[in-house]
């Protein structure tokens, strides 16, 4: 069965979501790592991304470490967008993603799209500014005090702000095998999802081949799905209604590559 992303492509391809993306250009294609640790924390985040420029916007997508070789990318700017989405094109899925990504986003951008609730973030530390993004992020949750949030992909200032609106927290990574507090991290979404009233799961899951699962499970379950997309933020907001509930889009460049006031755009499924 063919997944919920790879049906979208499907549509991208077909021209059912806008201009023929044979008519659009990949102006630029490029790789950056970028490593962060917080004050007082014990965890060097190694972010690693794929990054496509199409007409006004830019598209992104994570990978893991090692996933990617910086020089798949150097050779592919220029290249119709068509061409990088096609599933016979000889890319890595992450460069399907970010080229899917920048189509969606050069479609309609988030700053000219009226359904989200723009919100500034303020210029700041990156500790203010992380702090204030993932408050950001757990305010689109609607549970009450008490419950369960699967979160997957950690984020330790994320782990707080689900905690500070009085949730419990389920941590979920493939990588992180404890959060900053010391709280064991499972690597079984599964296992974090199915004690969960709700969940988040962050925009990495578009690129790594986990987002179709995540979201065929809570359907399934008839719990809400949030995105917390710094990356696949466009291609998130696509599902908004058909399995995910809310949307935290930050497209590139993120709030971590800036100390001055900068947007993300929440999304919530009706609005």
């Amino acid at each position: 069965m063919t997944g919920a992303v790879d049906t979208l492509i499907d549509e991208v391809l077909d021209g059912r979501h806008g201009e023929p993306p044979e008519k659009l250009a990949a102006t630029s294609v490029f790789w950056l790592c970028h490593g962060t640790r917080l004050a007082g924390g014990e965890v060097t985040y190694r972010n690693h991304y794929v990054l496509v420029r199409c007409g006004r916007a830019f598209g992104a997508a994570a990978v893991g470490a090692g996933v990617l070789d910086p020089a798949a990318c150097q050779d592919l700017s220029g290249s119709a967008v068509a061409d990088l989405l096609r599933p016979d094109a000889e890319v890595p899925y992450a460069v399907r993603i970010a080229a899917l990504d920048a189509y969606l986003a050069q479609g309609l951008p988030f700053r000219d799209d009226p359904a989200p609730e723009p919100v500034t973030l303020p210029d700041g530390t990156p500790e203010e500014r992380a702090v204030a993004r993932d408050a950001a992020v757990a305010g689109l949750l609607d549970v009450p005090a008490g419950a369960k949030v699967a979160l997957i992909g950690v984020v330790n200032p994320l782990v707080a702000a689900i905690r500070d609106r009085g949730a419990e927290c389920l941590p979920c990574d493939l990588d992180l095998r404890t959060t900053q507090w010391g709280d064991p991290v499972s690597d079984s979404a599964d296992e974090v999802i199915d004690a969960a009233d709700a969940v988040v799961a962050t925009g990495m899951t578009l690129s790594n081949g986990t987002f179709d699962p995540i979201l065929a499970r809570c359907r399934d379950r008839g719990i809400p799905l949030t995105v917390y997309a710094q990356t696949g933020s466009a291609v998130a907001r696509a599902f908004l209604g058909k399995g995910v509930a809310a949307v935290s889009a930050e497209p590139f460049p993120f709030s971590q590559f800036s100390a001055e006031p900068t947007r993300l755009y929440r999304y919530r499924a009706g609005s």
